[in-house]
């Protein structure tokens, strides 16, 4: 039996003009955790909630490896799906689409990182507008949800570029003692600035079952 008959989400590809987006599998974790120890941010800030590229060489490896396994437990009431992101293919970053209780609330969230060499070419905003006619068009979302750390200038402008607005700060402290500020952005369906491309989408199907989610 093949792989995707077991799980779906294997089988599962966005393909923009320059980018493939698939579900993480576990041939892309050693590309993935050498895009992270690459670099992705200045030591001196950190963008995500929690410090995960602070580990070591030796460990971020295996924790990022643990993380991405435990993503693997979804269920129609929550559910995480991990892209790996592709460009010439290569693995640069991740792009990850999350919800909890879909069926009601159609709303979905989502994060991202690209390795610093990939950075400042447009590729952060044709991910998260693959993930946001990914959302919007198969899976039927209505709303969809983002944050980054408030001076995280360029994370921000991808989002207003597609048409999120302000949705409140709220504070956090990825490091001990150094307590960020928070920006929540939302994005409704209809606000949203689509892209002059079409996505090709492969493996919804199957992938809208597992999930319990009713085609729109």
């Amino acid at each position: 039996m093949e792989l995707e008959k077991l799980w779906p989400l294997f089988g599962l590809e966005l393909r923009t003009p320059r980018l493939v987006l698939r579900p993480v599998r576990d041939q892309d974790l050693p590309a993935l955790a050498q895009a992270a120890l690459d670099g992705i941010h200045n030591s001196d800030r950190m963008p995500f909630g929690f410090p995960w590229t602070d580990a070591s060489p030796e460990e971020l490896p295996r924790n990022l490896a643990m993380y991405q396994w435990s993503l693997r437990q979804v269920s129609p009431q929550n559910w995480t799906i991990q892209f790996a992101v592709i460009l010439d293919d290569e693995v640069i970053g991740a792009q990850d689409l999350a919800a909890f209780n879909f069926a009601d609330r159609r709303t979905v969230n989502s994060g991202s990182w690209l390795t610093r060499r990939a950075q400042g070419n447009g590729v952060g905003t044709e991910m998260r507008a693959a993930l946001l006619l990914f959302a919007f068009d198969t899976l039927g979302a209505e709303w969809a949800e983002s944050s980054a750390a408030a001076w995280n200038t360029p994370s921000l402008a991808v989002s207003y570029k597609l048409g999120y607005e302000p949705n409140g700060v709220t504070r956090v402290s990825p490091r001990p003692g150094q307590p960020v500020d928070e920006q929540r952005v939302q994005l409704s369906r209809g606000a949203f600035k689509r892209p002059t491309w079409n996505l090709q989408t492969i493996g919804d199907q199957p992938v809208l079952a597992q999930l319990g989610i009713i085609a729109p």
